[in-house]
């Protein structure tokens, strides 16, 4: 790689998993079939949360797998993001309903990401425990933050501020227990932290396609909130997040993806046709072969993504943007062979298929679509100064 021959200390670089990181799959996986099977999923989506706050505390506080990329001075484990991006593909893998997006894929990550201080420690600290979850309420434009999308101001009030404006599918905010909230203030623009249950916070509960991930719109009148960071370092800050969030996505996306192929490889094996397992058709075997492809492709992109965030081996946008123009198509794609492999059982209600389906469609345009992705990547090859931010502060919290 031209990264190794430019930097002797990345020569030696063995870029696949530690056997530690393979251990930690393991307790994921195990943690997700007893707590997160397709009867547990289902019955959440019902829920009047969505998600189950014992089984997030676990995470935090018995498995400590909220807070890997997090620290050990600021509450975590002081791990690496791609211990983190293990975690949350497993998490893909079994459809888990909680707040994975917004509390580890954008909160945490922002809130290491800001400077020191009392607003950090007492919001950054519960969330890793798993005590509480988070939202991450910043407009974006194709999973970019902009300036000029917000829509939310801040304005003095007393020791604090308020906030006034409205935030439009805010992802796990229906039943966060406190928001990052970006707005515009007399200074610029700024990241506040703001308490779910505050006066002047009103969430509408949206419908959406994916019923195991809520989506809310948040309107803020007047909210009291508090400073998280300054016009100084909020674009830096919520950027890092976004690159962040986009990455641990991919590797979430990775998961479902590869849980639709194993579905599908064994009901080819299985399902009978002219006396035969469907399996053994060229057609269904090359489908299966193209799906296999796209997994390891996806794969390969998600991972690289966390270390390029991780090490500094690349350009952490564009390697962000890689990973979740590749992933969303991988899913996708996995997705629909899925569907239509298992013939009629494929789209039915009562089949775990169409779940992971609906799943893959919301992801591929949470965070920018693939094609938006794409379109940023070419641009920024036609003009090499595109997208160019100084290096972020890495998961593991080094400014």
């Amino acid at each position: 790689m031209a990264e190794q021959a430019e930097n002797p200390e990345l020569a030696n670089t063995e870029f696949a998993f530690t056997d530690e990181q393979q251990e930690l799959r393991r307790a994921v996986r195990k943690f997700c079939a007893e707590f997160s099977d397709e009867a547990t999923v289902r019955a959440l989506m019902e829920s009047p949360t969505g998600y189950d706050p014992k089984s997030w505390a676990r995470l935090g506080a018995e498995l400590g797998v909220l807070g890997l990329a997090v620290p050990e001075e600021l509450g975590g484990a002081g791990g690496t993001l791609v211990d983190q991006a293990v975690v949350v593909e497993e998490l893909g893998a079994a459809l888990f309903c909680g707040p994975v997006f917004g509390t580890v894929g954008l909160a945490i990550p922002a809130l290491v990401a800001s400077s020191e201080g009392p607003v950090r420690s007492e919001t950054l600290e519960p969330l890793v425990e798993g005590a509480r979850t988070a939202a991450f309420a910043v407009a974006d434009r194709g999973g970019r933050f902009d300036p000029t999308s917000l829509t939310v101001g801040a304005t003095r009030s007393g020791d604090g501020w308020g906030l006034t404006g409205v935030v439009e599918r805010v992802v796990d905010a229906a039943a966060a227990d406190v928001l990052l909230v970006a707005a515009s203030g007399p200074d610029g623009v700024a990241l506040f932290v703001v308490e779910g249950d505050a006066a002047g916070v009103e969430r509408q509960v949206l419908s959406t396609l994916d019923m195991t991930r809520r989506q809310a719109t948040v309107r803020l009148t007047d909210a009291p909130a508090r400073l998280l960071a300054g016009p100084e370092e909020a674009e830096r800050v919520c950027a890092h997040a976004l690159d962040v969030g986009a990455t641990l996505l991919a590797a979430e996306q990775v998961g479902g993806a590869q849980h639709l192929l194993d579905l599908t490889v064994g009901y080819a094996k299985e399902r009978l046709q002219f006396g035969r397992p469907i399996g053994s058709f060229q057609a269904v075997k090359h489908r299966l072969a193209d799906m296999l492809v796209s997994v390891e492709h996806a794969r390969s992109a998600a991972y690289h993504a966390a270390w390029a965030l991780q090490d500094g081996t690349d350009d952490p946008w564009l390697a962000a943007s890689i990973a979740q123009a590749t992933c969303s198509d991988a899913f996708v794609d996995v997705a629909s062979g899925t569907v239509q492999l298992h013939g009629g059982i494929g789209f039915t209600w009562e089949y775990q298929a169409h779940l992971y389906y609906k799943r893959a469609i919301t992801d591929a345009a949470l965070l920018g679509s693939a094609e938006a992705h794409r379109g940023r990547i070419a641009a920024s090859v036609l003009d090499p100064s595109i997208g160019r931010l100084p290096p972020p502060p890495v998961a593991t919290g080094v400014l």
